[in-house]
């Protein structure tokens, strides 16, 4: 699906294309083991009005980001990395993912290699089913639903969760 998927938006495309050329480079690509980069996996996870997304204080980042992670050997697809990740993350049970990507993103991390790597972050759209509560896991240090048109102070989410709300609205 993410070879598939065509961004309408320029730089989107051009970061797939970056994506697509370390897969076809790194057989390893997915795996945090690759150190000069490797393929994650982020869920936009909403509610079940798509008014709220729900972030996670990451522990190491210092920051309100999606929730989202590594792949891991036994994931079959990006996208259901990021379900996985978003369950394990949220607590929440019966979340649907929209297989197509809706952001790409590349950033600089110092991650479990312990050595400076980059990200190349697959992003879908995670919807919970209505009256989901969120229950914090040990990889979070707090765990909050913010309003899509509000989100933290100082977050460099709003095109993500913009682009999110754009599709499910759709």
């Amino acid at each position: 699906m993410f070879g598939e998927w065509k961004p309408d938006d320029p730089q989107q495309e051009a970061l797939r294309h970056a994506f697509l050329t370390l897969l076809d480079a790194r057989a390893d690509g997915c795996l945090r083991a690759c150190e000069p980069g490797h393929v994650t996996a982020s869920a936009v996870l909403l509610d079940s009005t798509g008014r709220n997304v729900l972030l996670t204080l990451h522990p190491r980042v210092g920051a309100w980001l999606q929730l989202g992670g590594h792949c891991e050997p036994e994931d079959t697809t990006l996208a259901g990395a990021a379900l996985r990740e978003a369950s394990e993350e949220s607590g929440i049970e019966g979340l649907v993912v929209d297989p197509v990507p809706v952001h790409l993103d590349v950033h600089p991390i110092t991650c479990s290699l312990g050595v400076p790597t980059r990200h190349f972050d697959v992003r879908f759209v995670v919807r919970a089913p209505e009256g989901a509560e969120a229950a914090r896991s040990d990889e979070s240090l707090d765990l909050r639903w913010w309003p899509v048109e509000a989100l933290p102070d100082g977050s460099d989410l709003g095109p993500l969760v913009a682009a999110a709300s754009r599709r499910v609205s759709g």
